[in-house]
């Protein structure tokens, strides 16, 4: 009889970690058993303490672990495949049921508990195979004088309250019993999702209804769990069909899986139907972005057969563009449904509708803000000007003219100002008016534009669009997201109707104002219009805005994620103390808190360190970086694999990145991959940028050199604002702790901080006090 195979999501995750040959006899092996199950080669018997749960010979060495979950439409039998290990590893105390809160399979395996918490719970491991009676006796109690034991980790805690949230059963009196975050760490390796993130939230802090309304609520079934209906109970629960795309997958490992995994207790964010724009928020680690990766899968799954109208997504910066685009090839394997979704960061997106209303040949070149604070400064030494830093006006013209379009002197005097700081008196804005008219002109006559003026040039081009549509929809009397008659041809379309089906965007803090009322014009008002995911604690852009008064409503519909899935506690412990007493806004004239936000794993501490010099400092930079390639170059099962694109070296500014790769590479034989807009430039072991460009991603390991006072923050950027504009001086010291709360948190588990001569000031949280004193003494 065949059988259908899929597997959990524990058993992927060990799949990675194996050698090339197990994980070929592995797809071998799952050939063979969906051919039959029963055939002798595959040896499957039910574990004596457990019979729910089967183990086959995947080879000599290593067993599949299974569990029956029912019987297909055709009468073939469903398993599921709950981890794949050495025979040595395989135990009888493993278990295998249904979680009675979130109905989800659960697989629980006690073989990478400590010696200390089984005999506290008075467990002992008895090995399923005759060969590993060494491996028993290892893990049997010891003898001799018996020491008092601490005082249990979760003491304040009892039984019944742990498995009212949701912990696993065989794991409530195991985590009563253990007494240090480190036999903590070893219980929940490899422990079901939803007890690891119940137990880590009570750990961290949390109280039980804190933990049951922002993980335990999250992921309940929408009705009555049967704990006995496994039919039931797989339709619940993540698992991967066994076929070539998995296997391309699994054999590139599991740091490729990670970036895109959607964590349970993000999943109804993703799959929910709101009535308008919605928000999720969250810091770093929390999984915004894998949020709106899937969102867009979500989304582009629910698409018409016939619909036109694609899905966006966008984002600020060129090279989170690419890396959005690599994830989700990751994410969704079927080519049409790719092609439905646009990808595009939003400068682009702005040219691209510049473009359409421009005749050939007549559009202007765009500048980026240097070349435009220059040529502001040369009008105001022509003027004699001085009464406003070419900063101030600059931004002015852009948050304030540019991003409200306002296109009237009187305008102006009636525009709002929130979080611009400075007041000004209606002659000042008059004057500021002029000033502006005149830049513009002298741009105007260079046949230039900035990218603020092309932003609020292509809002307005797609505002007066989208009145058009909904000009026609009201005589034709049908709804905004009903489709042009199927006669009309695919450009005529696109003028009667909006651009996009949904709109989806990431980094959402770092947007300008004109950018999300072009946004709001290129999608019909309604259900599941726009999802936002950003985070204003790293907004590193001086974009300020209020998404309320651009037309953009998210009130009933805001989320917040606090659980970082990426961050260490350690990185993310140094890393809060970088912004701490800081002020941040929400995108719709509120306050944003990191209150409540806590990370779930546990790693190595961060190292802060000084030297005396830049020369000293890149070249231990030389040294750690020689360690860890070595060290990913071996995993913890002792296979060979690649550890380019997992380290990087974050800067403060270019020319340091210049000085940083040309040492690694010329004096140290570490070859570098520039991080530019694009993405990586090369294919070079080490991955070196600027803080800028480490907005997005993630690597394993980062090591962030040269932070010291008068770099971060930059001394001379501060001087010419320090007494003339005290809220702009605020605003600049804000965005350079962001900038390294940025760089820091985009470590998954090693973080090397580094500065020469004297520390940053940011730096005062990460070291002790006595040690920052020594410094700046």
């Amino acid at each position: 009889m065949k059988a259908q195979l899929v597997l959990h999501q524990k058993a992927e995750q060990e799949l990675y970690k194996l050698d090339r040959t197990v994980k070929a006899q592995f797809y071998d092996f799952s050939h063979r058993f969906r051919q039959n199950p029963q055939h002798n080669s595959l040896d499957l018997k039910p574990l004596k303490g457990e019979s729910r749960i089967h183990r086959a010979k995947i080879n000599q060495s290593y067993r599949a672990l299974l569990t029956r979950t029912g019987t297909g439409p055709k009468g073939e039998e469903n398993w599921l495949v709950v981890a794949v290990r050495h025979r040595k590893d395989v135990y009888e105390q493993l278990s295998v049921a249904i979680n009675r809160i979130s109905g989800e399979i659960e697989f629980v395996d006690l073989s990478v508990v400590g010696d200390s918490a089984l005999q506290r719970a008075g467990i002992k491991l008895t090995p399923a195979e005759p060969d590993t009676g060494a491996l028993a006796e290892e893990v049997s109690a010891p003898t001799g004088v018996q020491h008092e034991s601490p005082v249990p980790l979760l003491i304040e805690h009892d039984s019944a309250a742990l498995r009212d949230l949701g912990v696993a059963e065989p794991l409530i009196e195991l985590s009563r019993a253990v007494t240090s975050s480190t036999e903590l760490d070893q219980l929940l390796e490899n422990a079901p999702l939803l007890s690891k993130d119940v137990l880590y939230g009570l750990a961290a802090g949390m109280s039980e209804e804190e933990v049951r309304t922002e993980i335990t609520d999250r992921v309940a079934a929408d009705g009555p769990v049967d704990t006995d209906d496994f039919d039931s109970a797989l339709v619940r629960t993540t698992v991967t069909t066994v076929d070539e795309s998995l296997q391309a997958i699994i054999e590139q490992g599991d740091f490729r899986a990670w970036k895109v995994f959607l964590h349970p207790t993000q999943e109804r964010l993703v799959n929910r139907n709101y009535s308008g724009p919605a928000r999720v928020s969250g810091g770093p680690g929390t999984g915004k972005t894998i949020v709106a990766l899937h969102r867009v899968h979500h989304l582009a799954k629910q698409l018409e057969p016939g619909q036109d109208r694609p899905i966006l997504l966008t984002t600020f910066t060129k090279n989170l563009t690419t890396d959005l685009h690599n994830r989700l090839s990751s994410l969704i394997e079927d080519p049409d449904l790719r092609k439905r979704i646009d990808i595009v960061h939003i400068d682009q997106l702005a040219a691209r509708v510049l473009n359409e209303n421009s005749s050939a040949g007549r559009g202007k070149k765009r500048i980026d803000e240097r070349a435009a604070t220059n040529e502001l400064n040369d009008l105001l030494a022509e003027l004699g000007e001085d009464r406003w830093s070419s900063v101030f006006l600059r931004e002015e013209w852009e948050q304030v003219i540019l991003g409200q379009s306002v296109t009237s002197r009187s305008d102006y005097f009636r525009a709002r100002r929130a979080g611009r700081g400075q007041p000004l008196t209606r002659p000042e804005r008059n004057q500021i008016w002029k000033i502006v008219e005149q830049l513009t002109t002298r741009l105007d006559k260079l046949g230039v534009e900035t990218w603020a003026q092309a932003a609020e040039r292509a809002a307005r081009y797609e505002t007066a669009h989208a009145d058009q549509v909904q000009e026609r929809l009201r005589q034709e009397g049908a709804s905004a997201n009903s489709e042009p008659d199927q006669h009309v041809d695919s450009s005529a379309k696109r003028l009667l109707s909006h651009r996009y089906s949904h709109i989806v965007v990431d980094e959402a803090q770092d947007l300008r104002p004109a950018h999300w009322t072009m946004l709001r014009a290129m999608v019909a008002p309604g259900t599941n219009d726009m999802f936002i995911t950003g985070d204003t604690h790293q907004r590193i852009y001086d974009n300020q805005v209020a998404l309320g008064a651009l037309g953009i409503n998210i009130r009933g519909r805001s989320s917040r994620l606090t659980l970082s899935y990426r961050t260490t506690r350690e990185i993310l412990s140094r890393a809060l103390s970088v912004v701490s007493g800081e002020h941040f806004d929400d995108l719709d004239d509120d306050s944003d808190t990191l209150a409540g936000y806590r990370s779930v794993l546990h790693g190595p501490d961060p190292t802060v360190t000084g030297y005396d010099s830049w020369s000293e400092e890149i070249g231990a930079l030389a040294g750690t970086l020689r360690t860890w390639l070595a060290e990913l170059a071996i995993s913890e099962h002792g296979i060979e694999q690649d550890p380019r694109g997992r380290i990087a070296v974050c800067v403060a500014d270019r020319e340091a990145v210049n000085q940083v790769m040309h040492y690694l590479s010329d004096e140290a034989g570490i070859t570098c991959a520039e991080l530019t807009k694009e993405g990586p430039r090369g294919d070079g072991q080490i991955h070196v940028g600027t803080m800028h460009r480490f907005k997005g991603i993630e690597y394993q390991r980062i090591a962030i050199v040269g932070v010291c006072s008068g770099t971060i923050p930059r001394e001379s950027a501060l001087e010419r604002v320090r007494e003339k504009d005290a809220a702009r001086y605020q605003r600049e010291l804000r965005k350079s702790r962001s900038l390294l709360f940025v760089a820091a948190t985009r470590a998954r588990d090693v973080l090397r901080i580094s500065w020469h001569g004297q520390p940053s000031s940011f730096l005062m949280g990460m070291m002790p006090d006595e040690c920052f004193s020594a410094e700046l003494g």
